[in-house]
């Protein structure tokens, strides 16, 4: 079976990464931003799946798992946390985040 070469794969985490960060950065939507962390997430997992199989390690694997447990967490709070944000504002737009009392 053909592998594909190690920095193919890094360079396609840095791009997903990259593509992550610019969601995050760029948009005003609380959904769509927690999104664009998921596919941070994803490609720091596949940069970890990408090292460990390069090594021969089952490592990277293991971090992807627990990866995958973070961002299982993240989902659940973010989108209780969404979805409050929602019915008190009435939009998810993160500019009207800036007028929340602490």
């Amino acid at each position: 079976m053909a592998q594909v070469p190690v920095e193919h794969g890094l360079i396609l985490a840095a791009a997903l990464f990259a593509l992550g960060l610019v969601g995050v950065l760029a948009r005003r939507n609380l959904l769509f931003i927690l999104l664009s962390l998921e596919v941070m997430l994803n490609s720091a997992g596949l940069a970890f799946v990408v090292a460990g199989s390069h090594w021969q390690q089952p490592d990277g694997q293991i971090l992807f798992l627990f990866i995958l447990t973070v961002a299982a967490a993240e989902v659940s709070i973010g989108l209780a946390l969404v979805l409050l944000f929602q019915r008190r504002h009435q939009s998810l737009n993160v500019d009207d985040a800036s007028g929340m009392r602490g």
